[in-house]
């Protein structure tokens, strides 16, 4: 059983970059690993942007302001693009993350998120704007995700949004289940289904 989703409030990182691909949130040397090592990835999420060459840390870069915390990313419009690599999903998992919001998420990598237990939440353009800017006014702002009335709000402003998700995987976030899980618990189910269909 994974952690369950309900209604997460917290305080947001903003990443006002468009089209950010998956080799930017995990570069491609750091798939050799073959296991989700949480802590691994976490710590090498958006590496290069974090980091210099030399290891020396890029202290203007969001994920190293101390302004900014939060299990919220607030990332720009087409986020996840490039290669469908999981280890992506899995970075932002392992750093913390439990929700990202954009105004348009790549396909692949909005499943791998629902996989891995971080929940992508699609707004409007303006809606993304508007967060942008209260949490530059006021780091400490707060937004509220209501994954079983699928509603994020900018409790700053009171504005709020309806956000749509498969009924399949909000079913699994909010029961804590993966795939294996959710057979696992239905398996009375196959059963009775296979033996109502086998074939004399």
């Amino acid at each position: 059983m994974k952690q369950k989703f309900n209604v997460i409030t917290s305080t947001c990182v903003p990443l006002p970059i468009e089209n950010v691909d998956t080799d930017q949130i995990i570069p491609a040397r750091f798939l050799k690993a073959t296991t989700r090592e949480e802590r691994f990835f976490g710590d090498n999420l958006f590496r290069d942007w974090r980091y210099r060459a030399d290891g020396t840390v890029v202290e203007d870069f969001v994920l190293n302001n101390p302004q900014y915390s939060g299990c919220i990313l607030v990332a720009g419009k087409n986020f996840g693009s490039g290669s469908s690599r999981e280890h992506a999903a899995w970075a932002i998992a392992g750093y913390g993350f439990r929700v990202v919001i954009s105004s348009f998420f790549a396909d692949i990598h909005k499943n791998n998120e629902l996989n891995n237990f971080v929940l992508p939440v699609q707004v409007s353009e303006p809606f993304l704007q508007e967060l942008f800017a209260t949490i530059q006014s006021d780091p400490k702002a707060e937004v509220r995700v209501d994954l079983p009335n699928q509603t994020v709000t900018n409790l700053a402003t009171g504005h709020s949004e309806h956000f749509d998700i498969n009924g399949y995987k909000k079913h699994c976030l909010m029961n804590g289940l993966d795939d294996i899980d959710f057979l696992m618990q239905n398996q009375d189910k196959t059963e009775q289904w296979e033996h109502g269909n086998k074939v004399c």
